[in-house]
């Protein structure tokens, strides 16, 4: 049956009873013609018109399906630059609005299946910051435009002018966190090794056994007298301050017994300087009160 001519009446009860969205699954993208029902669809994919484009769609199938998705992916960011801006918005509420014409690029002539795969295709090739919460998918639209930079730009210069210093080194400080964790996260450091487990004290099995013998060591032999002699012998006589201040500058010396002394013999001078610290004292004492008498 032939296609009603534009501006008869048939034609124009097509379009009444056509109104409103339809089937996705009856559609046909490569004639770019909606079917009602299931048994229209079947005879339009058996048309010669039908069958005929599909021979040359399917030379280069690629090429075809490479030019839909660039097509609705344009269509789309679109509707979402000039409809909502920089916005954060459900991407179900985007498509719906993008459906809403009747001559839109349907999403099954496209290299994407559903709505959330084409989301987070947006997401990887940074169009739109995205985003998945219990709601669902959300998207916001990245202005990447000069105009949009250079407005950017000015606007950050601004307000780093109206900063304070403190408020700016606590934003360097912030800056320079996110710096070391993201060239931490990038290079992971070796040096920072998991510490072992604190293990007790093992004994090896081939190491000696340690034997505790509790029985008593005999005393050490005293060290003879004559060992003390020389340790007295070397320690040096303690001289008495108060004995230079009684020798009388008139008294004359006495020749005799200052040369007394001399004619001893050597083994006495050992003996006397042999005595012990206590006894020079004794000494001293005795010589002080002789000389007061």
């Amino acid at each position: 049956m032939p296609r009603a001519e534009v501006g008869t009446p048939k034609y124009v009860a097509n379009k009444m009873k056509s109104k409103g969205l339809q089937r996705l699954r009856w559609y046909c993208q490569v004639c770019e013609k909606q079917c009602r029902d299931e048994n229209g669809f079947k005879c339009h994919a058996q048309s010669e018109s039908h069958l005929r484009q599909m021979l040359v769609v399917g030379e280069h199938a690629g090429k075809h399906i490479a030019d839909f998705s660039s097509q609705f992916q344009s269509e789309f960011v679109a509707l979402l630059s000039r409809r909502f801006g920089t916005k954060r918005v459900k991407a179900n509420n985007v498509y719906q609005e993008y459906i809403a014409d009747k001559s839109h690029l349907h999403m099954n002539a496209t290299r994407w299946v559903t709505l959330t795969e084409f989301v987070k295709h947006l997401g990887r090739t940074g169009v739109a910051r995205v985003d998945e919460t219990e709601k669902g998918w959300f998207l916001a639209w990245v202005d990447n435009s000069p105009k949009a930079l250079a407005k950017q730009e000015a606007a950050l210069k601004k307000e780093r002018l109206t900063m304070s210093d403190e408020q700016r080194e606590r934003l360097l400080i912030a800056e320079q966190i996110e710096r070391a964790a993201a060239s931490s996260s990038a290079q992971p450091d070796t040096d920072l090794s998991v510490p072992a487990p604190e293990e007790g004290l093992k004994r090896s099995e081939e190491a000696e056994k340690v034997v505790l013998s509790l029985s008593l060591k005999p005393a050490a032999t005293a060290s003879p007298p004559t060992s003390e002699k020389p340790a007295a012998a070397m320690a040096p006589l303690k001289m008495n301050p108060l004995k230079a201040s009684t020798i009388n500058p008139l008294k004359r010396p006495n020749v005799f017994k200052s040369a007394a002394p001399a004619s001893k013999d050597p083994t006495e001078k050992s003996k006397k300087r042999t005595i012990s610290a206590a006894e020079s004292i004794i000494l001293e004492d005795q010589e002080r009160k002789r000389r007061k008498t």
